[in-house]
């Protein structure tokens, strides 16, 4: 049997090694249209590689998903983070969890798990060529012809997995939707918030630990850190409700209103109630030297600055309009955001080939026998935090099968 791999990225060498374990007797050849392998991989967690998640309730686990979650939950149970930390960890690959439940090999160098894969595809017999351009995929008679760009060279395959990552624009899914896949429209996810008419940029580089967010006239809600950037703002919290409302903001042009609340407390009223028994505590301490829920002091005194509350008014002079005022400020801050930029040099897609064209319990196509995907070409997209990454392993892992 020969089996061909569109793609040189983390969900093709997983497929690939996972082919020729499954049919070592048959031909694996790997294809990359650009002169680099695993690029991504290298580039992923600032160089570290974020390999996937230590959550292991596959519940929690596929909540992490914005496009997939059902599907992805039928099939962690084939393979997910538990298995795919007993895999590398097999192959001599030390692993570390992080507090955020990051999981990074122990060296924190991309190059192990790059290393990893070239090594165990050379020890299987895995032909990789690259610069190999994919142009057109035509079946016939059960097997599949691959045709390439630039040149007149043909490669007939018994099966094919197609695992060519997220495409920015349809137009990339094109020699896929012809063939009769139903195509998700691509749009961006995991993206940070341009703020370009914000003074809080200004306080670039604060982290606050826990914060819940939300885009004013949606659904969309979020928590978690929050960082402030010289555009704008990051962190988990923005993130996630970039992920989630990939379709939504993209929509809206990127320009939208986003609702901070810095404490992490959904009741105004609690907020209040704290702050006015702050208030009756500290009667003769100065705003600028008492702050509310340990907020870092540079936000604390940017919030009473925008609050125009004089940073030496004492806690006792507030009053009830003043902790009014601190207490909305605190649950529901507004920001106006306008355009995203790239999450560090991580693209990731929301869209590609509809779930609905692929059967999930072997990645086969509904519409072509004997073609299969794996990782993000489909309409499968996570969170930050290995997400992504877990999903290449997962789908890539049970389209090797080749069932």
């Amino acid at each position: 049997m020969k089996i061909g791999i569109i793609g040189g990225g983390a969900a093709g060498f997983f497929a690939a090694i996972h082919a020729k374990m499954n049919h070592p007797e048959s031909e694996v050849i790997l294809l990359e249209k650009s002169q680099k392998l695993l690029s991504k991989v290298k580039v992923s967690g600032g160089g570290r590689c974020n390999i996937t998640n230590g959550c292991t309730s596959i519940t929690e686990l596929s909540k992490a998903y914005p496009r997939g979650e059902k599907k992805l939950k039928q099939a962690f149970s084939e393979f997910n983070t538990k298995h795919t930390m007993e895999w590398f960890e097999s192959r001599g690959i030390a692993l570390t969890i992080q507090d955020d439940n990051c999981v990074f090999p122990v060296s924190q160098d991309s190059q192990t798990i790059i290393d990893c894969f070239l090594d165990e595809c050379k020890n299987l017999g895995i032909q990789i060529e690259i610069g190999r351009v994919v142009q057109e995929l035509v079946p016939e008679n059960d097997k599949i012809t691959l045709k390439f760009r630039g040149n007149e060279l043909e490669y007939q395959f018994d099966k094919v997995i197609v695992a060519t990552g997220g495409s920015p624009k349809r137009e990339g899914l094109a020699w896929l939707e012809k063939l009769g896949h139903k195509i998700e429209q691509p749009v961006p996810s995991l993206f940070t918030f341009n703020m370009p008419s914000e003074e809080i940029t200004k306080l670039m580089g604060i982290v606050v630990e826990e914060t819940m967010t939300s885009v004013q006239g949606t659904k969309l809600k979020s928590d978690g850190p929050l960082l402030i950037t010289h555009w704008g703002m990051s962190g988990p919290s923005i993130l996630k409700l970039s992920a989630f409302g990939a379709r939504a903001l993209e929509q809206k042009n990127y320009s939208f209103n986003i609702q901070v609340n810095w404490v992490n407390i959904q009741s105004y009223e609690e907020v209040a109630q704290e702050l006015k028994s702050l208030s009756e505590k500290n009667l003769n301490k100065q705003l600028q030297n008492f702050r509310a829920y340990l907020l870092p002091e540079r936000l604390w005194l940017y919030l009473l600055e925008k609050l125009e509350l004089p940073l030496d008014k004492k806690w006792g002079d507030l009053g009830k309009k003043g902790i009014n005022k601190l207490a909305n400020i605190l649950t529901n801050d507004i920001y106006q955001v306008n355009g995203k930029t790239t999450f560090k040099e991580e693209f990731v897609t929301c869209g590609g080939i509809s779930l609905d064209s692929i059967n999930f319990k072997t990645m086969e196509s509904k519409a072509v026998p004997n073609l299969y995907f794996a990782g993000e070409v489909m309409d499968v997209d996570g969170i930050t935090g290995g997400y992504n990454f877990q999903a290449a392993w997962t789908t890539a892992y049970i389209a090797g099968k080749l069932n």
